[in-house]
């Protein structure tokens, strides 16, 4: 069969496949004809294969209005069939919803089948609305226990902008359901698997729960798993928050501890921030920049400050010994007095004081005599 867009087609073998031209042809028949010659039509439009997804939903809502619930879900079953992701979405949230609300209970699992096959191959941005009609069904005419299976499978498939929402709707559900006792096991599912800030904000809420429940223990466990989630330097309400229980349930001890955390937690995203500082600014280049004469001005200036500190250091002690001329004057000395390989030195008069004296006395009286 040609393609209404085959341009190599004639007019005449193309144009019956216009959906514009079938679209006004059942208006007319639902606005002037009879309901048998409107069905007529539109099955005509779904065996040519050219219907959107609007014309699945106009079909389906004229049959329903007539009550004829099971043709228009097979209608809705070839309108799932013949489109894709994302342009099935429409249809399979509008089936889905009409069919429980049809059915209700009575035909649970053909409703969990039908569930489960729009999930198969579904997209992870759309699961979530699926899901959440799944769980809905499953709270209100199946098992409690499969509600909460599937809210758990909801918080894998979904959308990463979409997990910390399911996992707020799946405690909220669960402690509905079960308690707050049955919500511990998802407060630890989801630190695990959201991001840094979001497992922050369910591992406070964790540990006031605890905290509430009398398990004091158990919630400075989980104030010291979060802590590695929260920079001191960023998350000021978390630090206020574990202070504030140390306080009030906590010693000296415990409360040191708390204080070591925080400054080791600080020390690690400090040492993380240093790290991850750009390659340009770790290490600046070494070569002139000539566009910059700003930058080559301020190089001149500190290039003869640093001259001027050395020289002022140097005046600075007038008395310093000069390593260098000392050795230079020994040498000459040396060359001079050593003549028979033996260094001579004369010794000042100073060295021997007094006794000095006493031998120049003794010296003159031999003398003398």
């Amino acid at each position: 069969k040609p393609s209404y867009y085959d341009r190599t087609e004639s007019v005449q073998n193309r144009v019956y496949r216009n959906l514009k031209l079938w679209s006004l042809y059942a208006d007319l028949e639902e606005s002037l004809g009879t309901f048998t010659s409107t069905k007529n039509v539109y099955y005509k439009i779904l065996d040519l294969k050219i219907a959107s997804p609007q014309i699945i939903l106009n079909f389906s809502e004229i049959l329903e209005e007539k009550n004829y619930f099971e043709e228009s879900f097979k209608v809705y079953e070839r309108g799932v069939a013949m489109f894709k992701w994302p342009l099935v979405f429409e249809l399979w949230t509008t089936y889905l919803t009409k069919f429980v609300k049809r059915y209700g209970g009575d035909k649970l699992e053909r409703a969990r089948d039908l569930f489960e096959q729009a999930l198969d191959k579904c997209p992870e941005k759309f699961t979530k609305p699926l899901f959440l009609l799944y769980a809905k069904l499953e709270e209100e005419h199946g098992l409690k226990r499969h509600a909460m299976a599937v809210y758990n499978r909801a918080t894998e498939l979904v959308a990463k902008e979409d997990k910390a929402e399911m996992f707020e709707i799946y405690i909220n559900r669960a402690t509905a359901c079960f308690g707050v006792t049955h919500t511990r096991q998802i407060y630890e599912q989801a630190m695990d698997v959201l991001p840094d800030r979001d497992a922050r904000s369910f591992g406070q809420r964790f540990a006031e729960l605890e905290t509430k429940l009398g398990e004091i223990d158990r919630a400075r466990t989980i104030y010291i798993h979060t802590s590695q989630f929260a920079d001191p330097r960023n998350c000021n309400e978390f630090w206020k928050l574990w202070q504030g229980f140390e306080v009030s349930h906590g010693n000296e001890d415990t409360f040191r501890e708390m204080l070591r955390i925080k400054r080791s937690v600080r020390d690690k995203y400090s040492t993380q921030s240093s790290f991850n500082v750009p390659p340009t600014d770790a290490a600046p280049t070494t070569e002139p920049v000539a566009d910059n004469p700003m930058a080559q001005l301020q190089k001149e200036v500190n290039f003869v400050r640093a001259n001027s500190q050395k020289q002022e250091s140097q005046a600075d002690n007038p008395d310093e010994i000069d390593l260098d001329g000392g050795d230079e004057d020994d040498e000459d000395e040396d060359d001079a007095g050593n003549d028979d390989g033996i260094v001579k030195q004369v010794i000042p008069d100073e060295v021997f004081g007094k006794l000095a004296e006493k031998v120049a006395e003794q010296e003159d009286t031999t003398i003398g005599s």
